[in-house]
């Protein structure tokens, strides 16, 4: 190694110093995201958190997930405080379906060059919604890569780790045909679809993310493009203290109202999903999208149109599980039930 060069790291597009301002903003950030269990979290090289000591026999589960191009409106609009809500209710939605507690989160940020009010609003949103879901934010990487990314852009990755206890995993073995589907409405898009919402939005509509459509209600077309997903363990946790049980769930994101209800049906494939179609509202974004000229069976694929999570009760328990969601805040709508499925019948079907 040659004394005295003078090419540096920063020469070659990776600050190291923007990336230690960013670990000192991020530290009060996770301090306000975190459990009793954290030992050891943002700052060194991996995050420690020990299991609740409450677990008789306990199940790790994990996932994992990004927030799609919806990445493309928050910088397209400079709007960066709630794409870090996104990511964490896209995992942590998944992780609680199975009837896993959310534990912890940690985030991977990678950009082009490292802008840390950026960063920080993103890992901002991240920390918000680790405290909904109630889980720690344990650690992180941002990942400054020249090259990689167009100049000004940054891409994002999410993994949550929970518990359950082994026999209160919920994945579809109890169901049963005539159990009752609740769903928990959406607060619009989610994180799916983003391509073909700003496609017809902003291509074939012709709006900009500024225009407000009537259709919208005064929202403009940025505010229904980034509205944050809905993080749904509050929402679960609200009905197992109301005395529900619930017996499966489904958390709806990317193959929409098609793809996702079937696979909380993993142990009982003999039954099928059935939706009332009409039962629950569809927020307005997903008719001003339809009217542009989406077909109905590309909407139910691509879309949520407004449930965000079906779940599963026995049908003498769904006023109360109504009940129980309303106290918590969370609207939700009887949407369907569980019926047995016949020949070549598809897995979900809908009625009128």
């Amino acid at each position: 190694m040659t004394s005295g060069s003078r090419w540096t790291y920063k020469d070659a597009g990776v600050d190291i110093d923007a990336g230690e301002r960013l670990v000192e903003r991020i530290r009060p950030l996770a301090a306000r995201a975190t459990r009793p269990e954290v030992l050891a979290g943002v700052g060194g090289f991996a995050g420690l958190c020990a299991l609740p000591a409450r677990y008789r026999d306990p199940v790790l589960v994990s996932g994992t997930d990004g927030v799609g191009t919806k990445i493309k409106s928050a910088l397209a609009t400079g709007r960066h405080d709630t794409i870090g809500v996104d990511l964490v209710a896209m995992s942590v939605n998944d992780v609680a379906v199975t009837g896993a507690e959310p534990l912890f989160f940690l985030d991977y940020f990678a950009t082009s060059r490292l802008e840390v009010a950026v960063a920080e609003a993103v890992v901002r949103g991240v920390a918000e919604g680790c405290r909904e879901a109630g889980c720690a934010l344990l650690g992180g990487e941002t990942a400054e890569m020249p090259g990689m990314y167009a100049e000004g852009e940054y891409d994002l990755a999410g993994f949550c780790v929970g518990v359950v206890e082994r026999d209160q995993v919920r994945d579809g073995r109890l169901l049963q045909e005539g159990d009752a589907l609740i769903g928990l409405h959406s607060s619009g898009l989610h994180s799916n679809g983003h391509s073909l919402a700003r496609m017809i939005l902003l291509d074939a509509l012709g709006h900009t993310y500024d225009d407000r459509p009537p259709a919208l209600g005064g929202a403009s077309v940025a505010d229904e493009l980034l509205r944050p997903t809905r993080i749904y363990v509050a929402a679960l946790r609200a009905l197992a203290a109301a005395g529900v049980t619930w017996k499966a769930a489904a958390h709806i994101t990317g193959g929409g109202l098609v793809d996702n209800p079937p696979r909380m049906l993993s142990r009982a494939s003999e039954l099928a999903i059935e939706l009332e179609l009409g039962s629950w509202p569809v927020p307005p974004v997903f008719s001003l999208i339809a009217g542009a000229g989406v077909a109905d069976d590309e909407m139910r694929r691509t879309f949520n149109l407004g449930l965000g999570m079906l779940v599963a009760v026995a049908p003498d328990q769904a006023e109360r599980a109504l009940g129980a969601l309303a106290a918590s805040g969370q609207p939700a709508s009887r949407v369907g039930a569980v019926t047995r499925r016949t020949g070549g019948a598809p897995a979900v079907s809908f009625r009128t």
